[in-house]
């Protein structure tokens, strides 16, 4: 295997892992975490083809800056949901946000 198939594979396995843990969890803390491998699965992928493919010198660093950013984003704004939500129910469990439907 080359390099760039042992990067792959770890972001695959890691993406795989924060994808169960979004489908089968209950808590939001726990949801937001996985969200946030997933994305780290996403830059370790984009890290290794900007670094492994000719030609691509940048372009995926660039995505990598934006990909933190925007979950770094995900993460203020849920966590502000969660907050609030738990000040009213105490509770951070994902079947009970049921006020937020509509």
């Amino acid at each position: 295997m080359s390099a760039v198939d042992w990067y792959l594979t770890l972001a695959t396995g890691l993406f795989c892992i924060g994808a169960y843990g979004v489908l089968a969890r209950r808590n939001v803390i726990l949801i937001i975490m996985s969200l946030e491998l997933m994305l780290n699965a996403v830059n370790i992928a984009l890290a290794a083809f900007a670094n492994f493919m000719p030609g691509a010198a940048g372009r995926g660093t660039f995505f990598v800056l934006f990909i933190i950013t925007l979950a770094a984003a995900e993460v203020t704004v849920g966590l502000a949901i969660v907050v609030a939500n738990y000040r009213n129910h105490r509770s951070v469990q994902a079947n009970e946000f049921s006020e937020m439907k509509g």
